[in-house]
Parts: structure tokens; C-alpha cells; sequence
């Protein structure tokens, strides 16, 4: 990735170690001026919708550390973002759950930076807790009313590809406009089952039953991060990309599920 036009469970002791580096990141804002002590200042970032539990983590750690910055997250699938920033959206930082959407907003030059891959992640099936259909795995959704995200989203393009890999030719119920929506039906008793991500399943807890998906036929999800151009805040929207890279950020993101880059 050499230019952005040519592409991209919480615990006390996990915010302890955030803080650590945000006081550091802290000092710096301070020595620039933008973010110092008794100046307001917001950051918008649009997340993938799988990176809700993670950035709220971040997001708090961050604005306890500064009180005066407040962290606005929207979050959505990837798509989604990806079009409302090529469309003009005012946003400081992008990520997305695949490198595909984030072409999108290289494409209509709206980068400013080149995109860092930060995280990974993978899917499985869920079922409401108890499991009333009896499933088994992945080979049942063949006879289940199952429920997946839209193809259109980077959880939809995945689960496409897993299911004609499985050879599971079944329709499923419905096409969720994402992981998050998915995960809804399924705890909500209207489906058998769906495809989420493992960080949701994690973050789902004892709402579900979880089946790892073959790693055959299963699919790896990149995630990347970059700042928006035109950003009023790029050192802030520089500063969360450096927390989502620092060590303390990456623990946040391997408690919860993500997989290293």
C-alpha cells in the first residue's frame, strides 16, 4: 500500500495501560497547542459497526485523559462510511472492516494519508442462547433460517464467500446492512442463526452459541484506519490512529477478539 489513491472483554487493567500511553500522547498535544489544557476540540471518526465495543473503550480513555477533547464515533458498515465520506460528510479518521471501502474514499481523493492496517478479524455462526434449532455448525444453516449481512457490506462479501465455499446453497432469511443488525436477529429469536464476526459473538456473551467456521473455508477481514482529508483536527485525528496502533490500543482490540495485523 504505497498511496491512499492506489489501494485499504474490557478489564481494568487494559484501561490502566491505555491511560499510560494517552498521557504520553497527551504531553504531545499539549506541546503543539491543539489539544492543551482549557481548549475544547472534537473528533469525528466513522468506524465499521464490529469496532463499536473497542473505539468506545478508546473513546472514553481518551477523553478522561483530555477533558477537553470529545470523541464523536458514528458507526456503520464500512460501505456505508466509505460512500457518505466520498459524498462530502465532514469526518477527521475512517476505518473500515476491508480494504475495498477504503479504495472508495481513496478513489474520491478524500485521504489524507495512507490507510494502516491495524487489526484483522474472522467470522462464525451464532445462535440465540440454549440453541432452539438444534444446530450444529455451519453445514446445518442448509436447513436453518439463518440470516447474514448484505453482500454490499465487507460482513456480507465474507459470508458470500463462505457459503458457496461450504457449499450451503440455502437462502438466508434476510441481508442485514450489517454485522451489528445480524447479531440483533439472532438474540432476538427472529433467526436460527447468523454470520457475525468473532468480536461480536465475544462481545455478545452469554446472548449466543458460537461455532468456529472451518478455516478452510473461512475469511480474513482486514481493517484499516486512516485520517480524512480537509479534517479541522488532523494532529487529533493523528493522535487516535496512533492510540489505535499503540500497544495499549492493540491489548483493547486483542481482548476483544480482533486478531493482530
Amino acid at each position: 500500500m504505497t498511496h491512499p489513491r492506489a489501494i485499504l472483554s474490557t478489564v481494568p487493567r487494559t484501561l490502566l495501560a491505555v491511560a499510560a500511553v494517552l498521557a504520553g500522547l497527551t504531553a504531545c498535544a499539549d506541546n503543539d497547542g491543539k489539544t492543551g489544557s482549557g481548549e475544547s476540540a472534537k473528533l469525528t471518526v466513522f468506524a465499521a459497526s464490529s469496532l463499536t465495543q473497542t473505539f468506545g473503550i478508546l473513546e472514553k480513555s481518551l477523553e478522561s485523559e483530555q477533558p477537553g477533547v470529545d470523541v464523536v464515533i458514528s458507526f456503520d458498515s464500512s460501505t456505508t462510511l466509505a460512500e457518505q465520506i466520498s459524498q462530502g460528510a465532514p469526518a477527521d479518521v475512517i476505518a473500515t472492516a476491508d480494504e475495498e471501502s477504503m479504495q472508495v474514499v481513496a478513489n474520491a481523493d478524500q485521504l489524507a494519508a495512507d490507510p494502516v492496517h491495524f487489526a484483522s478479524n474472522t467470522l462464525v455462526v451464532v445462535t440465540q442462547a440454549g440453541n432452539p434449532a438444534d444446530l450444529s455448525g455451519l453445514a446445518d444453516l442448509q436447513t436453518a433460517d439463518f440470516v447474514v449481512c448484505d453482500p454490499s457490506a465487507p460482513c456480507g462479501a465474507a459470508s458470500a464467500q463462505i457459503l458457496q465455499s461450504a457449499q450451503i446453497t440455502a437462502p438466508a432469511r434476510s441481508l442485514e446492512p450489517n454485522v451489528a443488525a445480524v447479531l440483533s436477529k439472532v438474540t432476538l429469536g427472529e433467526a436460527d442463526a447468523g454470520l457475525v464476526y468473532v468480536t461480536d459473538a465475544k462481545a455478545a456473551g452469554d446472548q449466543v452459541e458460537t461455532f468456529n467456521i472451518p478455516s478452510d473455508v473461512n475469511v480474513v477481514n482486514p481493517y484499516y484506519i486512516a485520517p480524512v482529508e480537509g479534517s479541522p483536527e488532523p494532529d487529533l485525528a493523528q493522535e487516535w490512529i496512533a492510540l489505535v496502533q499503540s500497544q495499549a490500543g492493540q491489548k483493547v482490540l486483542h481482548n476483544a477478539g480482533f486478531d493482530r495485523p
